[in-house]
């Protein structure tokens, strides 16, 4: 027998009454801002979402988490958090999203703690399996429970059920931390991030819906969206792009023909899923 959408959704709600209370780790992305939706409707102020705010997060999504929490009703809180500082995280390693889930978790569990908050979920879901994703081994580690995987919803999925709720991230790109735009074992630092972010600001004033800026140091390559790359290749968009870049301080702008690609910097780096 055919498991239903509904069904899905039916034991995802199930999995959030089990719980007293919860913290939603919410970072305003499509699946996190779902899971604090539903939690929501099912535990009303018992779900706190938190949102971990560094220099790795960018503002576009810091906003977006404010306008779900404000349009929705959401219990919701900003927390710092200090991963940056974390030399094993600097270093850039290929497990670096260990070390930011592993500050993130052991701050949200000290505020569970303090306030009695039964557990702590995240938004992985079930296509998240076959991906590598060092950072749920923090969240094992931590105890950290994953509803949407739980309850088998994968990404269309999600993306449906938050288009039925209304929500406006149902059909946002997909989104990282500005450190996924820095190539493996080549430093974070704020700086970086900084100018990261800011190029791909100058992207989205552009028009362009779906970018990322891959860091490498002196060159800015350019991930464009397949449906939209067309256009960034157009004479006039192509010298805006570079112009706007190169006034960032990018000594070189390359758009990569090949387009965006989620992970394109994990091409090359053997790496398996946990």
């Amino acid at each position: 027998m055919i498991e239903t959408l509904t069904s899905r959704e039916s034991r995802l709600h199930d999995l959030l009454a089990s719980f007293d209370s919860v913290i939603v780790a919410f970072s305003g992305g499509v699946d996190s801002a779902y899971l604090a939706w539903a939690a929501t409707q099912v535990l009303g102020p018992a779900a706190l979402c938190v949102t971990a705010d560094s220099p790795s997060y960018p503002d576009h999504h810091r906003q977006l988490a404010r306008r779900v929490a404000g349009q929705f009703g959401l219990r919701h809180e900003f927390i710092n958090t200090a991963e940056v500082e974390r030399p094993e995280y600097r270093a850039n390693p290929v497990d670096r999203c260990y070390y930011c889930k592993h500050e993130l978790y052991g701050l949200l569990s000290g505020l569970a703690a303090g306030r009695r908050i039964a557990a702590i979920i995240d938004g992985s879901n079930a296509d998240d399996r076959s991906d590598y994703r060092p950072g749920r081994n923090a969240a094992r580690e931590c105890g950290v429970r994953s509803p949407l995987d739980e309850a088998d919803l994968t990404k269309a999925d999600i993306r449906e059920l938050s288009r039925l709720a209304g929500l406006p991230t149902w059909d946002e790109p997909a989104s990282a931390c500005l450190s996924s735009r820095i190539p493996y074992h080549s430093e974070v630092t704020p700086e970086k991030l900084r100018m990261i972010e800011r190029a791909e600001d100058v992207l989205r004033d552009l028009g362009f819906r779906v970018c990322r800026v891959r860091h490498h140091d002196t060159v800015a390559r350019v991930e464009i969206g397949r449906d939209e790359l067309a256009r960034a290749l157009e004479p006039d968009v192509r010298e805006r792009i570079v112009a706007g870049l190169k006034a960032l301080g990018y000594p070189q702008v390359a758009i990569d023909p090949q387009g965006y690609r989620m992970g394109s910097l994990n091409e090359g780096v053997r790496l398996r899923p946990t």
